[in-house]
């Protein structure tokens, strides 16, 4: 057993400001070892992801008192019985996904949809329905298998991806979800040829990976869509071609002028079903509209159904960038290595872990693209 610190959301949809009414608190807290097919990490950097806000704000309900935070880069100091792949030293980036292997989205290569992992998530528990951190005697749940909000965590090995131990930890962090889930929804889901037109709809972090995935993939125009005109020129920095203010112009006509009659493939990464609906509109025929983003449960969508048959477009979902980590971990980094993929332009904020309420308020309000959390900073 290990005590640690860690930022412990109590209750969820208290009101903004964070800062004021503290829905996170951060105090120690005690982290039993590692079990079975499990490891202690030491986290060194936490990237803030909207998915963390979502359930802060309550839009993503989850069981509560959690150690938040599931974008991550750490090193592992033990090891428990069991762990194959991994021993103390190793520096690994986590998925929010832990893989089972077994279930049939696992043997058919979709382990983001993985059965067991997703259950254990919803629960709050590891993959093999432990919880190891305990506050006041009391149990506290992990928060997709990650917990990233704590200098140190145990997770299952199936969570783990071993990296290069060139990369720094700040860098490696926002490949676990920011980076996997927005060039993953163009690579994998979309499959972007070069040459084709792509229009990215919201610019948070998964919005601009996928900007940089889209250009990486040699597309041409790329189109980013935002309402704020600082991230908008954030995505021309990562290689847009073009910037559109969909709060000063209709976006769907935006993008069918400049694509010549609509986008090959449409990405909308800001988890609001009307913005979803622009998306799909602003396809031609027989085009693609991938969504990543993450509405709240009760949000409906509508859209032409006529359209899904007589013009041949298509609707797909995307979580964790229907990535197969494993895989596409290693060569999302190369690409980073080779200058493809210049996600070090994403971070924009570097806080300590005392600062997370007021990391989400600044999230909350659309001034940060990815903070990242230094454990040990301050």
């Amino acid at each position: 057993m290990v005590k640690t610190r860690a930022a412990i959301l109590l209750e969820m949809g208290r009101a903004r400001p964070y800062a004021q009414s503290q829905p996170v608190v951060v105090d120690e807290v005690e982290l039993d070892g590692p079990g079975f097919g499990e490891a202690l990490v030491e986290l060194k950097a936490a990237g803030i992801c909207h998915s963390d806000l979502s359930v802060v704000d309550g839009s993503r309900p989850r069981p509560t008192p959690m150690v938040l935070g599931h974008e991550a880069a750490g090193i592992v100091r033990e090891v428990g019985p069991g762990v194959v792949h991994l021993q103390p030293g190793d520096h690994v980036v986590f998925t929010f996904v832990p893989m089972c292997g077994r279930c049939a989205y696992c043997t058919s290569g979709r382990p983001a949809l993985c059965e067991l992992g997703n259950a254990a998530n919803a629960r709050g528990e590891l993959l093999r329905g432990r919880r190891r951190f305990r506050r006041h005697g009391q149990p506290v749940h992990h928060h997709l298998g990650v917990s990233a909000f704590s200098r140190f965590t145990v997770a299952a090995e199936e969570s783990l991806i071993k990296i290069p131990r060139d990369i720094s930890f700040e860098i490696a962090a926002v490949f676990g979800c920011a980076v996997m889930t927005g060039v993953g929804a163009v690579v994998n889901t979309a499959r972007v040829e070069p040459g084709s037109s792509v229009a990215v709809f919201g610019l948070g972090g998964v919005g601009l990976a996928a900007v940089m995935g889209a250009v990486a993939a040699g597309a041409y125009p790329v189109l980013a869509l935002d309402v704020l005109p600082e991230k908008l020129e954030h995505a021309r920095t990562l290689g847009a071609t073009h910037a559109v203010n969909a709060g000063e112009t209709d976006a769907v006509d935006a993008v069918r002028d400049l694509t010549g009659g609509g986008a090959d493939y449409a990405i909308e990464a800001a988890g609001n079903a009307e913005v979803l609906a622009q998306a799909y509109r602003s396809t031609r025929r027989g085009g693609t509209t991938v969504t990543i983003g993450l509405p709240h449960p009760d949000a409906v969508l509508s859209i032409p159904a006529v359209t899904a048959t007589a013009e041949e477009r298509v609707l797909r979902g995307s979580y964790m960038g229907s990535a197969v980590p494993r895989r596409d971990l290693p060569r999302f980094l190369r690409l980073y290595q080779a200058g493809r993929l210049p996600v070090d332009k994403l971070v924009t904020h570097r806080i300590a872990l005392d600062e997370i309420n007021e990391g989400f308020d600044r999230l909350a309000a659309g001034q940060a693209v990815r903070q990242v959390v230094l454990h040990g900073a301050g």
